[in-house]
This record gives C-alpha cells, structure tokens and sequence, in this order.
C-alpha cells in the first residue's frame, strides 16, 4: 500500500526566504507541528488538512512547471513518510528544500535536500525543543535560521553562532519577527558586530501581507 501525508496546501509563489529567494517556486505544506512558537505565521496547519497519497502530491507538484519545491509545515518531519516524499521529489528533478524546526532529528533526511532549519530563540517560547545534535548534520549547502524578536533572541543567537562556528558549517540566517523587531535595527546590529549571516525579510509577507497560499 503507498504511504499518505497529510497535506494542508500545495501552491506556487516566490520563495520569501532562504538563500533561494525570490525564485517562483512550489510550496508543499504539511499538517501539523509539535511546536507552538509565539511567533507562528502558519498556525492553520496545525490541524485539518487532506490525506493525499505521495503519487498524487508529485503529480499535483509537476503541473506548475517549477525547478524550485519547498516541503514546509507546520513540522513536515512529524509525519515518517516526508522522508519518502522528498527522495520521490529529487528523482524528479527538483531542487528540493526543507523547512524544519530543529526539533525532530534531521539523520534519515536525503543529503541531496537543502535543508533549512530554525533553531527556536528563547522568544519562540520553544528553545527547549532544539535538538542542538542536528547541527553536526548540516553541510554547506544547508542553513540555519535564527527568528528574532528582540534584543534577548539577537544576543542568544550570537551565542550560539560562536559556540558551534556556525558561520562554517553552513550558511547562517537572521530573520526579524515581523511587528515584533524593528528590521534596521536587526539589520544595523549586524553590520555593527560584523556578523557572518545572512539578512533576510519575508519577501512574502511584504507582497501579501499574511494571505495564505502566497
């Protein structure tokens, strides 16, 4: 019998985040998430969704057309057969990323996917859940994004950007919570300590406000 997912949207959009933004790309979303981080922007996925067999979400993906697929959640690694999922992706063809929180173990995950994962500040209200293991997991073409509300969230990144050399394991990312940190003040922090990350906006969210599907 084939494996299912259960899946809350597949769309097309640009890539809003990540070293591929900006990049017209197809965005699996997966239901469900152990987390419940203050910050989340994708709460609907929390719940609900359709159970769709891995067949049937490829073909749903082929039909944009696209060179770029993001498997997203929610936690898309929740559910066993997202590994399955994004082998059947790279077969395809696809440049295949993976958006995760840090908080599932990442071993079983094919090394051909580009894996983006958010380790939670102590402002996600999650930071307990990282699985600090998973750093030594990641390769260079990987990265690791840092969400940050406010001073505390910036000072902790830095903590840990220096405690596991970060910067040379893979590309590092700082990203301001929209609403909540004031994004020159994050941008001019970084200039001023001179930090090797990469900034970064949700391009999306400054194209669409918060419409889902975008």
């Amino acid at each position: 019998m084939e494996k299912s997912l259960k899946i809350t949207e597949i769309f097309y959009s640009l890539q809003g985040e990540t070293n591929s933004v900006g990049f017209p790309t197809v965005f699996i979303r997966l239901t469900g998430c152990p987390l419940r981080c203050s910050y989340c922007d994708t709460a609907y996925a929390f719940t609900g969704g359709t159970r769709q067999s891995l067949t049937d979400i490829v073909a749903q993906a082929r039909q944009f057309n696209a060179k770029y697929i993001t498997v997203t959640g929610g936690e898309p690694l929740a559910q066993s057969a997202c590994n399955e999922l994004l082998t059947k992706l790279l077969d395809e063809g696809y440049i295949v990323s993976l958006e995760t929180s840090g908080a599932v173990d990442i071993s079983s995950v094919d090394q051909r996917v580009v894996k983006v994962m958010d380790l939670k500040t102590p402002g996600s209200k999650e930071m307990d859940k990282n699985i600090y293991q998973n750093i030594k997991k990641l390769s260079k073409k990987d990265q690791v994004k840092f969400v940050i509300a406010d001073s505390i969230d910036y000072e902790w990144s830095k903590s840990i950007l220096d405690e596991y050399d970060l910067s040379n394991q893979c590309e590092v990312l700082f990203s301001p919570v929209m609403g909540e940190m004031n994004p020159t003040d994050l941008a001019e922090s970084i200039i001023k300590d001179n930090l090797p990350v990469r900034f970064q906006i949700q391009l999306h969210k400054i194209l669409w406000g918060d419409a889902q599907g975008k």
